[in-house]
């Protein structure tokens, strides 16, 4: 059994299956929540929304993150599991494994795909990256 698990987080339905995955598949597990701030949907924003956007994008992210730990902190709770959460700025497959190879993470848990969008479809991007590129267990929940 894996020692310490990394749980990628978007906020998505799928995540949070995830993470309730990880929670009850590896309780004895240091699990750890990660979220990344990807500017290039921040720039997205920005160009939809203008100028109020781009002054705020990045307290508006911090925000987001601090919402979606604070979920998984909660779940976390309700299973009697303690868990440390990271957010990091970049892009997501690589922030995550990076954080992974940086920490001695033993296994990643992730959904299938996160939020909307024709790249994310099927397998999804970041997932399907992550799953590539790892050099330790992925596991993905659908």
């Amino acid at each position: 059994m894996p020692d310490n698990i990394l749980v990628a987080l978007d906020g998505s339905p799928l995540a949070e299956r995830a993470l309730i995955y990880a929670l009850e598949t590896f309780p004895n597990a240091t699990i750890t929540t990660i979220y990344v701030i990807n500017p290039i949907d921040s720039v997205i924003d920005v160009e939809a929304g203008g100028l109020p956007v781009a002054e705020d994008w990045y307290d508006t992210a911090q925000e987001r993150a601090t919402e979606i730990h604070t979920t998984a902190t909660d779940l976390a709770a309700d299973h009697d599991i303690v868990l440390a959460t990271v957010t990091e700025v970049g892009k997501p497959a690589r922030e995550i494994l990076d954080y992974a190879a940086d920490n001695g993470i033993d296994q990643i848990v992730m959904g299938s795909h996160g939020r909307s969008g024709l790249d994310r479809t099927f397998l999804g991007s970041v997932a399907e990256t992550v799953t590539r590129r790892a050099q330790i267990p992925v596991t993905i929940i659908g």
